[in-house]
């Protein structure tokens, strides 16, 4: 790795960004999973042991305290969530290649579906919202698939046409 410039002051924010040139691939792939395994990691455990805790004892026993400010512990649920499945997702997406593919896959989904069961345990009452964390779970991965539709629906020969015919007809008016 080269030596940072002088004054790094000014520039330390460009230095340490992703260059083509200068960093590998496989450690940019390196440092992804790192970061998205310790996202994975730590909303992982935010769902299972919500902020706050849970009731100890009474009629909400095992319910988290924090599900009394509903609207806030939706905001947490909802956000972690999305955390959790983009982390996973990244996860997935940079060991497609790896030796253990398979269990890879399988342990993020039974990792997924853990979470869910957990967080459905803590989460007091209304089951009905729960539902709006289950669609923002699948949030990134249906992203990711339509991005892909989409590319690989650039790459027919009848979207060239299309684009050509749209191009003619934008230069006639």
């Amino acid at each position: 790795m080269a030596n940072p410039p002088e004054n790094t002051s000014k520039n330390w924010f460009k230095y340490f960004q992703y260059q083509e040139g200068r960093d590998t691939p496989a450690d940019a792939r390196n440092i992804l999973l790192i970061v998205a395994a310790l996202i994975a990691t730590v909303t992982f455990q935010a769902g299972v042991a919500p902020p706050g805790g849970v009731w100890q004892e009474g009629p909400r026993a095992g319910k988290a305290i924090y599900a009394a400010e509903k609207e806030a512990f939706y905001v947490f649920l909802i956000s972690n969530t999305l955390a959790l499945s983009s982390s996973i997702l990244v996860i997935i997406s940079l060991t497609i290649s790896f030796p253990f593919r398979l269990e890879i896959v399988v342990a993020m989904v039974s990792m997924i579906v853990t979470y869910g069961s957990a967080i459905f345990a803590v989460t007091p009452g209304d089951s009905g919202r729960f539902r709006y964390v289950l669609f923002v779970a699948s949030g990134p991965f249906v992203v990711r698939c339509l991005i892909q539709i989409f590319r690989a629906f650039q790459t027919m020969p009848a979207y060239d046409r299309i684009v050509k015919y749209v191009s003619k007809v934008r230069a006639r008016m």
